[in-house]
């Protein structure tokens, strides 16, 4: 199997231009959450040129394919395709200028800050080649490109419009993600991989008045304010210091002008936990607080607290990460695969897994010029380095774009034997 699994390496670098090309076409066009029909339109194209059968429109946006290649296991590839509601400051020849309208009907910059184009690129560049060298494989090879992993909903779309009775069960789930570090490096680990995450929006209720009369006021910009403080200390007094949450309030809205007390506050807050436990620990405690804090304020009634989206933990089944991990070490230099920790990013990439009961392996893939990730790690300065989500985020796209390629092939074929 090696020296067929090393025949693709000539194949990928043969087909890196037209892979270029692919990529800086869908960075260029980026698409919100469950509007992705442009790049959808790509993915099928390519999947059809390539020999596969394709099925569009699954979860709305969601493109899968399906090539049957004689008898053996089945293999699931999965890309996400959406954007950000961000505006590019990379400075690419081919930034993002794309504006769209997003749920709430607001007109909003759009850019692919979470590196979504390299997902969708590294799997038609896997799957084109697969097709390509099929005589090396048996089984049946099953890409999907997903919608709307920003908003936790693609996953589920794409279940609850008939994926697991449509299409063939796999024997195993696989995926992975551009991140920073070290380009070309490869970072894996059993067991969690990602976070859970909880959305959430708390709606506060106080009583308006003029600006110069608060005491004829119960004033909500006060009362979210003081909850906001004391929301900090559920990680910094309620858990152990061995345990790991994150807790992020995004978004404090209240009011239009400041000589007007507003009636009510809204907060906007995140949640990110590796353990059920915690996790229903620090959402019972949000709850305390918010109800607490509006009590403290003699609010006119409780808060509305509404969950805005879900992502459940994303867990590596270890004796299929194991394989994996071991047919990357075989075909990658040594120095190239890492252990990783778990990250608190969170996906919504398990849910296939969890549902279709097969086990999945997500990893990681750095996207980082080497020279620059090295030079902030001496100086201290990785921190400073643009994350995904962030307007200057921009994967470099070599070695980047052929070991993502590579690494679908190199898992696929631990599972496709010749």
């Amino acid at each position: 199997m090696g020296s067929a699994i090393s025949g693709f390496d000539s194949r990928i670098r043969d087909l890196l231009p037209d892979l270029e090309r692919v990529y800086a076409d869908i960075h260029a066009h980026p698409e919100l959450s469950m509007q992705e029909t442009r790049t959808a339109g790509v993915a099928a194209d390519r999947l059809r040129a390539a020999g596969f059968d394709v099925t569009p429109a699954v979860g709305k946006t969601g493109v899968v394919g399906v090539l049957r290649n004689g008898q053996g296991r089945t293999v699931m590839l999965r890309a996400d395709m959406d954007a950000l509601p961000i505006r590019e400051e990379t400075g690419l020849a081919y930034a993002s200028t794309e504006t769209a309208t997003d749920s709430t009907g607001t007109s909003v910059p759009v850019m692919h800050a979470c590196g979504h184009d390299m997902h969708v690129t590294w799997l038609i560049g896997a799957a084109t080649v697969m097709a390509q060298t099929r005589d090396t494989w048996k089984g049946t090879l099953m890409p999907v490109f997903q919608p709307a992993e920003e908003t936790g909903a693609g996953a589920q779309a794409m279940i609850d419009d008939g994926l697991m009775t449509r299409f063939p069960k796999p024997d195993v789930v696989i995926g992975q993600h551009v991140m920073v570090g070290p380009a070309g490096m490869i970072g894996g680990r059993a067991g969690v991989i990602t976070s859970a995450a909880d959305s959430l929006q708390i709606r506060m209720f106080g009583r308006g008045a003029h600006g110069s009369m608060p005491q004829a006021a119960i004033d909500p910009v006060v009362m979210a304010a003081a909850t906001v403080l004391r929301l900090q200390t559920i990680v910094s007094r309620e858990l152990a210091a061995t345990e790991a949450a994150v807790v992020t309030i995004g978004s404090l809205q209240a009011g239009t002008k400041e000589n007007v007390i507003p009636d009510e506050a809204v907060i906007k807050l995140n949640v990110r936990t590796f353990d059920e436990g915690v996790r229903a620990r620090v959402l019972t405690a949000i709850t305390r607080i918010v109800n607490a804090e509006a009590d403290a304020s003699g609010a006119p009634k409780r808060p509305e607290i509404t969950p805005i989206d879900r992502y459940s933990l994303v867990t590596n089944d270890p004796d299929a990460t194991r394989r994996v991990l071991d047919a990357f070490r075989s075909h990658f230099p040594a120095d190239r695969i890492r252990q990783t920790d778990p990250t608190s990013a969170s996906e919504d990439f398990g849910t296939f897994g969890v549902q279709w009961h097969a086990p999945s392996v997500f990893w990681f893939i750095g996207g980082t010029d080497p020279d620059i990730y090295s030079k902030a790690k001496q100086s201290g300065t990785i921190g400073q380095l643009p994350t995904n989500h962030n307007p200057r985020f921009a994967p470099v796209l070599h070695p980047t774009l052929e070991t993502g390629v590579a690494t679908l092939i190199v898992a696929s074929r631990a599972w496709l034997a010749g």
